[in-house]
């Protein structure tokens, strides 16, 4: 008796029994990568929604903030000049009172005080001029005068004072200079 063997196919056959099993497993796989694929997306794409709301919301955030530091900036600078402004007041009232023009005197000279005061606190400086070499940087001259006592190009007057903040010139002082005859 002959034993029956089972169907010996090509190897060709065979390949193609085992690619149409792995296809069929494929495709039972399939829809769970899918899934898996659009999950991934839509975590992505909610984590992009988040962070974009939190960046407009900080944009929002340091536009408000911006705008409360420019408006307040020169907060610190009024409540500093107010004092000033109350020696003027003072000096008003003592000119009125007056009967003579000592009491006035000294209340402009509080004035300038003040003010001398508040400049410094906030960096703002004089800049000496009268006898310093000119210096263009410094020193704007609107006027000559022939001396020979002093070096040549020494400021002799200074005609309106000059003033450096923080070591920036903000403005020159106006200066009368010498020159040699």
């Amino acid at each position: 008796m002959e034993e029956k063997r089972p169907f010996e196919g090509t190897e060709e056959q065979e390949e193609q029994v085992t690619l149409e099993e792995e296809t069929e497993a494929g495709q039972k796989e399939a829809p769970q990568e899918n899934e898996e694929e659009e999950a991934a997306v839509e975590a992505l794409n909610d984590r992009y929604l988040r962070l974009n709301a939190e960046y407009l919301n900080f944009k929002k955030r340091t536009e408000k903030e911006k705008t409360d530091i420019h408006k307040y900036a020169n907060e610190r600078f009024f409540m500093e000049l107010l004092p000033v402004i109350d020696n003027i007041e003072r000096a008003l009232q003592a000119i009125e009172a007056a009967e003579d023009h000592k009491t006035v005197v000294e209340g402009v000279n509080m004035i300038k005080k003040s003010f001398d005061d508040f400049l410094s606190k906030n960096g703002v400086a004089v800049i000496k001029a009268v006898n310093e070499p000119f210096d263009p940087t410094k020193h704007h001259a609107v006027m000559t005068e022939e001396n020979d006592e002093v070096e040549d190009e020494t400021v002799l007057a200074e005609l309106q004072v000059g003033y450096t903040l923080n070591d920036k010139v903000i403005r020159p002082s106006m200066v009368k200079v010498s020159k040699k005859s």
